[in-house]
């Protein structure tokens, strides 16, 4: 299957993802443009699995947490970035991450994963429209 390529695809992840931190927090930092850029391309990829819709939001939510968790060790533990902290929440782990939030990710991800899947449509419809050429042929 023909899909969007890998650096727009998390270019728009990383956008969205600052956007969003933007939206309900007020600010972002720019690792979160990567972070976030990766989340969405694993979610490009979650949502290729045969399961029903809300299993691949659970699965998505879980990995964007485990990622939120080993890039706030990096960027906060050993950079000393302190781009969040979430220890002020219950059940919250080293600070890095916490089950608000990671609940917060389950209807995220299902959306995320439906805009994923509008861009692979998208794609193939676009490679669709566009005349073959072969190989050393001219344009």
């Amino acid at each position: 299957m023909r899909t969007m390529a890998y650096f727009p695809r998390i270019a728009l992840g990383g956008a969205l993802y600052c956007l969003l931190e933007m939206l309900w927090r007020g600010h972002s930092h720019v690792s979160m443009f990567l972070v976030g850029g990766f989340c969405f391309w694993m979610l490009s990829r979650v949502g290729r699995l045969p399961r029903p819709l809300w299993q691949r939001a659970l699965l998505g939510a879980a990995l964007v947490t485990a990622v939120e968790f080993f890039s706030g060790l990096l960027l906060n533990r050993v950079l000393r970035l302190n781009v969040w902290d979430y220890s002020g929440f219950r059940f919250h782990l080293l600070g890095q991450v916490c089950l608000l939030y990671a609940l917060l990710w389950i209807p995220l991800c299902a959306a995320g994963i439906l805009l994923n899947q509008g861009l692979d449509r998208l794609c193939l419809r676009q490679a669709a429209l566009r005349p073959s050429r072969r190989r050393g042929e001219a344009l």
